[in-house]
């Protein structure tokens, strides 16, 4: 089974989700995310004032496939990679960050957020996040179960057969 290649939890999670609103707010963005190269949309956050999302799960896995098609193209050119993407339609654009090698931030932006401002703050917030991320000890959330607990559960589902 595919699972996450980067994982956010505790105080980790609470910066970067903040470290977003912030992207947000100051770039004049729509949504912002970070997807890993598998396509699992690890967070997301929009604008009060932005319309609903298209679906994120669709979108993370066409943007991950997406940036490995194109680094696939800067290598055939020699390079290892291109840092930054942009994709720019009449009304809506995209600008994406790498964040390390698990993970992309990706922001996407209308016709009133200038390319300039988003690219700018969008490059502080990678900056930023990549800091979070490399000092994080934040462990996954540890389940124990006592044996009361475990029994109550598997009573729970399959009842109670005393």
């Amino acid at each position: 089974m595919l699972e996450p290649s980067l994982q956010l939890y505790g105080s980790t999670y609470d910066e970067v989700n903040s470290l977003l609103d912030e992207l947000i707010s100051k770039s004049h963005a729509r949504y912002a995310m970070i997807i890993d190269l598998k396509g699992f949309v690890l967070l997301h956050n929009k604008a009060l004032w932005a319309p609903k999302p298209p679906s994120l799960d669709s979108l993370a896995s066409l943007v991950a496939s997406n940036y490995s098609a194109n680094t696939a193209i800067a290598k055939l050119l020699g390079e290892d990679g291109f840092k930054e993407m942009v994709q720019q339609g009449e009304e809506i654009g995209t600008y994406l960050e790498e964040l390390g090698e698990k993970a992309i931030l990706v922001t996407i932006f209308d016709k009133s957020a200038a390319l300039g401002r988003v690219k700018l703050f969008t490059k502080k917030a990678a900056e930023d996040i990549r800091e979070v991320i490399d000092n994080s000890t934040d462990q996954a959330p540890q389940l124990t179960f006592d044996s009361n607990s475990t029994s109550a559960l598997l009573d729970s589902f399959f009842g109670d057969n005393e």
